[in-house]
């Protein structure tokens, strides 16, 4: 559909999805370092934060750049909400381990149609990413807070197992608004990637057995031609023996 009604904006996408992708990586990459080396420099902090905000304005003006080429705005501005807040959520310094949206965001548009019929690389690369980039985020929200129980990566880690598995032992627990609003925004997401690994497999499924029910319509087709072949066959047998007893 949006090769048809939108041309200019499917060839920008096309155009643009690799080196997003690539900025993506980058941008993952950067944020972890940030976080979990807590040794690094003030002169090093600051190039990380300098390649962070220079990838986040990419990502602007991509999104920028697609609504201005797009022919019906109103249904790219509808279609399009979660771009727009993964793009201006983070300007706001509170806000800032919402900048990890936008990395989810461009990775699965740029993997999900690759890869969604092998459905086990999918979950586990979804689950992965998404659990990874929920772990980092939480950590940089609460560690600096005096009651904070999630002090480390490891324990980030599995406060977000427990969390997006529905779990939740309580042993660890985010105590900052910040890190409240990644658990909320973890929970819904844990609720949507498993709506989102059902549909996957069912439509696995669905698509299997479409494929099996066409072999059998076919081998049914052929077990008629084959039937009837060999009617044909036997009438004209008859018809020689009669010849032949005449």
């Amino acid at each position: 559909m949006l090769e048809t009604d939108e041309p200019r904006l499917a060839g920008w996408e096309r155009r643009a999805e690799w080196p997003l992708t690539v900025l993506a990586v980058v941008f993952l990459v950067a944020y972890a370092w940030e976080v979990l080396d807590n040794r690094s420099t003030p002169g090093l902090h600051v190039v990380l934060e300098v390649v962070l905000w220079a990838v986040w304005l990419v990502f602007a003006v991509d999104y920028g750049t697609r609504f201005v080429l797009a022919v019906d705005k109103r249904r790219f501005f509808v279609t399009h909400l979660f771009d727009l807040l993964a793009v201006l959520l983070p300007v706001v310094r509170q806000l800032r381990v919402l900048r990890l949206l936008t990395v989810l965001k461009v990775l699965n548009r740029r993997f999900s149609g690759k890869i969604r019929h092998q459905v086990g690389v999918y979950v586990a690369g979804v689950t992965t990413l998404v659990g990874l980039c929920a772990s980092l985020a939480v950590l940089d929200a609460e560690r600096a807070h005096p009651d904070a129980t999630i002090t480390t990566f490891g324990d980030a880690a599995w406060w977000t197992l427990t969390t997006i598995s529905t779990v939740g032992y309580g042993d660890r627990y985010p105590v900052t608004w910040e890190g409240r609003l990644v658990a909320a925004l973890l929970m819904i997401g844990g609720i949507a990637l498993l709506g989102v690994i059902t549909g996957t497999i069912a439509s696995w499924l669905v698509e299997r057995l479409s494929g099996v029910e066409g072999q059998v319509v076919e081998a049914e087709q052929a077990t008629v031609a084959e039937l009837r072949s060999l009617k044909a066959e036997l009438a004209e047998l008859r018809a020689e023996l009669r010849a032949a007893k005449g």
